[in-house]
Protein backbone atom coordinates (compact mmCIF):
# COMPACT_ATOMS: atom_id res chain seq x y z
CA UNK A 1 0.00 0.00 0.00
CA UNK A 2 1.41 3.64 -0.77
CA UNK A 3 0.24 6.19 1.92
CA UNK A 4 -0.50 9.54 -0.01
CA UNK A 5 -2.12 12.71 1.29
CA UNK A 6 -5.70 13.88 0.32
CA UNK A 7 -4.72 16.79 -1.91
CA UNK A 8 -1.85 14.13 -3.65
CA UNK A 9 -4.50 11.31 -3.95
CA UNK A 10 -7.10 13.95 -5.79
CA UNK A 11 -4.52 15.36 -8.22
CA UNK A 12 -3.41 12.01 -9.50
CA UNK A 13 -7.05 11.19 -10.03
CA UNK A 14 -7.27 14.07 -11.68
CA UNK A 15 -4.22 13.06 -14.26
CA UNK A 16 -5.05 9.25 -14.11
CA UNK A 17 -8.03 8.46 -13.50
CA UNK A 18 -8.91 5.56 -10.93
CA UNK A 19 -5.59 4.05 -11.66
CA UNK A 20 -2.26 5.43 -12.49
CA UNK A 21 -0.32 3.26 -14.40
CA UNK A 22 3.93 3.33 -14.72
CA UNK A 23 6.60 0.93 -15.46
CA UNK A 24 4.59 -2.62 -15.28
CA UNK A 25 2.88 -0.91 -11.74
CA UNK A 26 -0.51 -0.07 -11.47
CA UNK A 27 -1.40 2.05 -8.67
CA UNK A 28 -5.25 1.71 -7.74
CA UNK A 29 -6.23 5.42 -6.39
CA UNK A 30 -9.24 4.19 -4.89
CA UNK A 31 -8.03 1.70 -2.10
CA UNK A 32 -4.23 2.50 -2.66
CA UNK A 33 -2.83 -0.62 -3.43
CA UNK A 34 -0.16 -1.13 -5.57
CA UNK A 35 0.26 -4.36 -8.30
CA UNK A 36 3.13 -5.05 -10.16
CA UNK A 37 2.09 -6.34 -13.21
CA UNK A 38 5.12 -7.60 -14.60
CA UNK A 39 5.41 -10.36 -11.03
CA UNK A 40 1.73 -10.21 -11.52
CA UNK A 41 1.16 -9.71 -7.83
CA UNK A 42 0.54 -6.97 -5.17
CA UNK A 43 3.18 -5.24 -4.61
CA UNK A 44 5.08 -6.04 -1.39
CA UNK A 45 7.70 -3.23 -1.86
CA UNK A 46 9.80 -2.91 0.99
CA UNK A 47 9.15 0.55 3.40
CA UNK A 48 12.00 1.95 1.30
CA UNK A 49 10.72 1.64 -2.15
CA UNK A 50 7.15 2.30 -0.95
CA UNK A 51 8.56 6.08 0.43
CA UNK A 52 10.51 6.62 -2.63
CA UNK A 53 7.18 5.86 -5.36
CA UNK A 54 4.85 7.65 -2.44
CA UNK A 55 7.75 11.17 -2.71
CA UNK A 56 7.72 10.34 -6.75
CA UNK A 57 4.21 10.42 -7.36
CA UNK A 58 3.52 12.97 -4.67
CA UNK A 59 5.69 15.71 -6.89
CA UNK A 60 4.14 14.32 -10.25
CA UNK A 61 0.66 14.95 -8.97
CA UNK A 62 2.48 19.01 -8.73
CA UNK A 63 3.37 19.00 -12.21
CA UNK A 64 2.92 21.31 -14.92
CA UNK A 65 1.51 19.26 -17.50
CA UNK A 66 2.85 21.07 -21.00
CA UNK A 67 2.91 19.13 -24.58
CA UNK A 68 6.23 17.22 -25.30
CA UNK A 69 8.63 19.63 -27.30
CA UNK A 70 9.90 17.03 -29.45
CA UNK A 71 13.63 17.80 -28.68
CA UNK A 72 15.45 14.81 -27.00
CA UNK A 73 17.84 16.27 -24.62
CA UNK A 74 20.60 14.16 -22.24
CA UNK A 75 20.08 14.07 -18.36
CA UNK A 76 23.14 16.73 -17.73
CA UNK A 77 21.22 19.24 -20.03
CA UNK A 78 18.50 19.53 -17.73
CA UNK A 79 18.02 22.33 -15.58
CA UNK A 80 20.67 20.88 -12.73
CA UNK A 81 21.41 17.50 -13.96
CA UNK A 82 24.76 18.23 -14.49
CA UNK A 83 24.95 18.00 -10.44
CA UNK A 84 23.75 14.53 -10.61
CA UNK A 85 25.26 13.65 -13.98
CA UNK A 86 27.62 10.63 -12.46
CA UNK A 87 25.18 9.36 -10.21
CA UNK A 88 22.57 8.82 -12.89
CA UNK A 89 25.16 7.69 -15.30
CA UNK A 90 26.20 4.91 -12.84
CA UNK A 91 22.75 3.91 -11.85
CA UNK A 92 21.01 4.08 -14.41
CA UNK A 93 22.97 4.07 -17.88
CA UNK A 94 25.75 1.82 -17.03
CA UNK A 95 23.45 -0.95 -16.20
CA UNK A 96 21.64 -0.75 -19.27
CA UNK A 97 25.43 -1.25 -20.85
CA UNK A 98 26.51 -3.93 -18.92
CA UNK A 99 23.30 -5.76 -19.07
CA UNK A 100 22.00 -5.57 -22.74
CA UNK A 101 25.53 -4.60 -24.44
CA UNK A 102 26.17 -8.10 -25.65
CA UNK A 103 22.46 -8.57 -26.60
CA UNK A 104 21.16 -5.18 -27.75
CA UNK A 105 17.94 -7.05 -28.98
CA UNK A 106 17.05 -8.42 -26.04
CA UNK A 107 16.82 -4.46 -24.88
CA UNK A 108 13.80 -4.62 -27.04
CA UNK A 109 12.08 -7.34 -25.77
CA UNK A 110 12.41 -6.04 -22.15
CA UNK A 111 10.71 -2.60 -22.96
CA UNK A 112 7.79 -4.60 -24.68
CA UNK A 113 6.71 -5.78 -21.14
CA UNK A 114 7.08 -1.74 -20.11
CA UNK A 115 4.70 -0.50 -23.42
CA UNK A 116 7.81 0.09 -24.63
CA UNK A 117 7.96 1.50 -28.17
CA UNK A 118 10.95 0.66 -30.87
CA UNK A 119 12.60 3.54 -32.37
CA UNK A 120 15.54 3.58 -34.64
CA UNK A 121 18.38 5.50 -33.24
CA UNK A 122 21.99 3.67 -32.76
CA UNK A 123 21.75 -0.04 -32.64
CA UNK A 124 18.61 -0.73 -30.54
CA UNK A 125 16.61 2.24 -29.28
CA UNK A 126 13.49 2.06 -27.21
CA UNK A 127 11.05 4.83 -25.93
CA UNK A 128 9.52 3.95 -22.27
CA UNK A 129 6.38 6.18 -21.02
CA UNK A 130 7.63 6.45 -17.34
CA UNK A 131 4.97 8.14 -16.46
CA UNK A 132 2.57 10.03 -18.52
CA UNK A 133 4.29 13.18 -20.39
CA UNK A 134 7.21 11.82 -19.20
CA UNK A 135 9.04 9.73 -21.77
CA UNK A 136 12.51 8.06 -21.61
CA UNK A 137 14.15 7.30 -24.92
CA UNK A 138 17.36 4.54 -24.30
CA UNK A 139 19.86 3.94 -26.85
CA UNK A 140 22.20 1.42 -26.77
CA UNK A 141 25.13 0.71 -29.35
CA UNK A 142 26.29 -2.91 -28.76
CA UNK A 143 29.60 -3.87 -27.67
CA UNK A 144 31.17 -5.32 -31.07
CA UNK A 145 34.97 -3.85 -31.80
CA UNK A 146 33.91 -1.55 -28.90
CA UNK A 147 32.84 -1.68 -25.18
CA UNK A 148 29.01 -1.11 -25.09
CA UNK A 149 27.65 2.33 -25.13
CA UNK A 150 24.01 3.62 -24.13
CA UNK A 151 22.49 6.89 -23.37
CA UNK A 152 19.09 7.94 -21.64
CA UNK A 153 17.78 11.16 -23.12
CA UNK A 154 14.13 13.25 -21.94
CA UNK A 155 11.70 15.30 -23.87
CA UNK A 156 13.12 18.82 -23.10
CA UNK A 157 9.65 19.26 -21.32
CA UNK A 158 10.77 16.75 -18.65
CA UNK A 159 11.35 19.25 -15.95
CA UNK A 160 7.86 20.88 -15.90
CA UNK A 161 6.55 17.35 -14.98
CA UNK A 162 9.19 16.65 -12.37
CA UNK A 163 12.32 17.89 -10.12
CA UNK A 164 15.39 17.33 -11.67
CA UNK A 165 16.67 14.39 -8.66
CA UNK A 166 13.46 12.78 -9.69
CA UNK A 167 14.13 12.76 -13.07
CA UNK A 168 17.24 10.88 -12.20
CA UNK A 169 15.17 8.42 -9.86
CA UNK A 170 12.62 7.72 -12.27
CA UNK A 171 15.72 6.64 -15.13
CA UNK A 172 17.07 4.80 -12.13
CA UNK A 173 13.91 3.07 -11.63
CA UNK A 174 13.21 2.04 -15.07
CA UNK A 175 16.32 0.59 -15.71
CA UNK A 176 15.67 -1.74 -12.79
CA UNK A 177 12.30 -2.96 -14.70
CA UNK A 178 14.16 -3.39 -18.13
CA UNK A 179 16.82 -5.49 -15.99
CA UNK A 180 13.86 -7.03 -14.39
CA UNK A 181 11.75 -7.64 -17.52
CA UNK A 182 14.73 -9.43 -19.14
CA UNK A 183 15.27 -11.54 -16.45
CA UNK A 184 11.11 -12.59 -16.23
CA UNK A 185 11.74 -13.33 -20.09
CA UNK A 186 14.59 -15.07 -19.73
CA UNK A 187 13.46 -17.46 -17.05
CA UNK A 188 10.69 -18.09 -18.51
CA UNK A 189 12.14 -18.62 -21.74
CA UNK A 190 14.58 -21.13 -19.44
CA UNK A 191 11.08 -23.15 -18.14
CA UNK A 192 9.84 -23.58 -21.67
CA UNK A 193 13.16 -25.86 -22.95
CA UNK A 194 12.71 -27.54 -19.88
Amino acid sequence: MIKLDTQTHQKLQLICGSSCDFLGFTLDLQNSTLVDKLRQSNGNLNEFSTKIFATLLTHYSLAKFTPLREKLVKYKDIPGGYAYEIAFNTRAIQPIEKFFGEKPDELLKASRLLGGKPLELGDVSVEISALKGIPLTYILWGAEEFPATANILFDESASSYLPTEDLAVLGEITTLRLIESYEMIKNCTERRRQ
